[in-house]
């Protein structure tokens, strides 16, 4: 759905230049929620408004739903972004238009007629349940009430994707975990495609499908979560599932969809070994249990051990192994 080959975006900054994507190669596919992670200046802000070309990039390609946005004319860019909606963290409501007008906005500009609007208006206020407020001003609404018009009004074009642009950072934790279980609803009624930007993990554990983190412009990790947190040495899965630090022959236990079976306590039956936990952390990702467990195992049935936890599926990891 979503495609960067390539991206470079430079700027010129009193006499030198300043490089904020160098060289981003991102998959985003369709139907599915994507979180790029990342710290304030890695570029994140950038890469998300050459999504919709209002960043142009230096260098490099951007695809989306099929089409090349980079090689589009003016007026092919303007009905192609109409399949593109963007919600911001700051909501960007127009103050002196109520819920009602600044949902219309969009489609007062696309030349939708007034009843049709009137009609579309009222089924999104609906959909993103605030179908009392149409008349309120902003100013009379809170943070996630106002983000939920900011929602409405980015999906009043019927976009198949929608880009957020660190649309909970201004919230509240259980305003934000509102926003967050909205997007996934949406995603999943209306077939959205989401590509979210965030600095919080917590937004990229709660309703992500895959995720990238960026630094300095660059993309240094991408793929779908539980892959990632199946991958050996994940920056993400360290992040995610934090652990105290590794002695030479502990073991690092990660599990992916089977974090409620007794593996330990099968250890100890099955293979007469002493489990020293030093460390663990779990977690629900896209509703299956995922963690790390970090644990030291003595005794001459060790190697059987870590031999029936890989046939169990788990990925294990024993420091210092070659």
């Amino acid at each position: 759905m979503i495609r960067l080959s390539g991206l470079r975006k430079v700027y010129g900054s009193r006499g030198r230049e300043v490089v904020a994507l160098d060289g981003v190669d991102l998959h985003v596919r369709e139907g599915e929620v994507f979180g790029v992670l990342g710290r304030s200046g890695a570029g994140k802000s950038t890469l998300l408004r050459c999504v919709n070309l209002l960043e142009r990039p230096t260098a490099g390609t951007v695809h989306v739903d099929g089409r090349e946005m980079t090689s589009l004319s003016s007026g092919e860019l303007r009905l192609a972004r109409q399949g593109i909606g963007m919600i911001h963290q700051h909501f960007a409501l127009l103050s002196s238009r109520t819920v009602a007008g600044n949902v219309a906005f969009p489609l007062e500009v696309m030349g939708v007629p007034a009843a049709e609007r009137d009609r579309r208006v009222a089924e999104l206020l609906d959909l993103v349940e605030l179908g009392d407020k149409a008349g309120a001003y902003p100013a009379q609404l809170s943070g996630g009430q106002k983000q939920r018009v900011g929602i409405a009004r980015a999906l009043a074009g019927r976009p198949k994707v929608l880009l957020s642009d660190e649309a909970t950072s201004a919230l509240d934790p259980q305003t934000t975990a509102s926003i967050l279980g909205l997007l996934r609803r949406l995603n999943r009624e209306l077939g959205l495609t989401v590509l979210l930007i965030t600095h919080e993990m917590n937004v990229v554990k709660s309703v992500c499908d895959s995720a990238a983190i960026m630094r300095e412009g660059r993309i240094v990790e991408s793929g779908e979560l539980p892959a990632l947190i199946a991958t050996p040495g994940s920056e993400l899965t360290r992040e995610l599932f934090p652990l105290p630090e590794a002695a030479p022959g502990m073991v690092t236990i990660t599990f992916v969809g089977q974090a409620d079976e007794p593996v330990v306590s099968e250890l100890v039956r099955k293979f007469d070994v002493d489990v020293n936990i030093i460390g663990g952390s779990l977690e629900t990702i896209g509703g299956r249990p995922m963690g790390r467990l970090r644990v030291e195992l003595t005794g001459g049935g060790s190697a059987d051990a870590l031999a029936y936890l890989r046939d169990r599926g788990l990925l294990v990891d024993v420091e210092g192994a070659a």
